[in-house]
């Protein structure tokens, strides 16, 4: 299958490592040009070196923190200057840091909420004049599980990855006019730096090893294991790509059938 994706311009937010990274590997090796975004330089610029290898691609990095406003919009006009136009944009910004509510002050709230709904409304914001010179394009929004099905001492994130999902559902009905779709997605417990430090926030909370808190959380896939950050990139390359043209508002869950709602 032809996902139509050769020369069209992806701007992919928190790309260093992990699910970001997996994307835009995915995207660059389907013959996208990619702009790859991150916090810290030196894992970007090694993330940008593994894409050329491995795809021969053109590759720009671009070092951003977007828990800040003007960061966002250089980031996404830095896409678009670069290579004359933008047509996807991931964002993706990883997650907040775990702690029940009690545990959490009103600056950790702030803090998560600039990190992953501000972030999105941002980038968003700055992108969509640009997918709209383009006569369309893609916004996909990488949310978390926690979004439908809330994870103990998670709370920071199953209280605004929600939002996210608000936010993209009312995103698509207002930009389906002028054919820009936008989705997002709700990976499960995916093999990443930050399932591991999850994994060993968990463990310490709960007094047992880093392997058997694992081994609890994979009892409760279905699947019985945990996915690969490729695993996770495919079906979001494919809501990028031309083959998911009637495909809008929707939360894909990405999670080895762990969340259990009919909805």
């Amino acid at each position: 299958m032809d996902l139509e994706l050769r020369d069209k311009v992806a701007c992919v937010v928190g790309a260093s490592s992990g699910l970001g990274l997996a994307v835009a590997h995915l995207l660059a090796a389907e013959g996208a040009r990619v702009a790859i975004v991150a916090r810290r330089p030196d894992p970007l610029k090694a993330a940008a070196e593994r894409i050329r290898q491995g795809t021969g691609a053109e590759v720009l990095s671009i070092t951003a923190d977007v828990t800040l406003p003007i960061a966002c919009q250089r980031a996404v006009d830095a896409t678009a200057a670069h290579f004359g136009g933008l047509d996807i944009l991931i964002a993706n910004a990883g997650g907040p840091p775990s702690g029940a509510f009690t545990e959490l002050r009103d600056e950790q709230w702030q803090q998560a909420v600039n990190l992953n709904l501000m972030s999105s409304v941002r980038l968003a914001r700055a992108a969509i004049p640009h997918l709209k010179q383009r006569g369309g394009g893609r916004i996909i929004v990488i949310a978390s599980l926690s979004a439908k099905q809330p994870l103990p001492n998670l709370i920071l994130s199953n209280s605004i990855r929600a939002g996210v999902l608000g936010l993209t559902k009312s995103l698509a009905n207002e930009l389906a006019p002028f054919n820009i779709l936008v989705n997002a997605v709700c990976p499960g417990w995916t093999q990443t730096e930050r399932v591991q430090y999850l994994v060993d926030d968990r463990a310490r909370r709960q007094n047992m090893t880093a392997e058997q808190a694992a081994a609890a959380i994979v009892s409760d896939i279905p699947l019985r294991r945990m996915a690969q950050p490729e695993e996770f990139a495919a079906p979001v390359v494919f809501l990028a790509s031309a083959r998911a043209s009637f495909i809008t508002g929707i939360a894909l869950q990405i999670d080895g059938g762990q969340i259990r709602s009919t909805f």
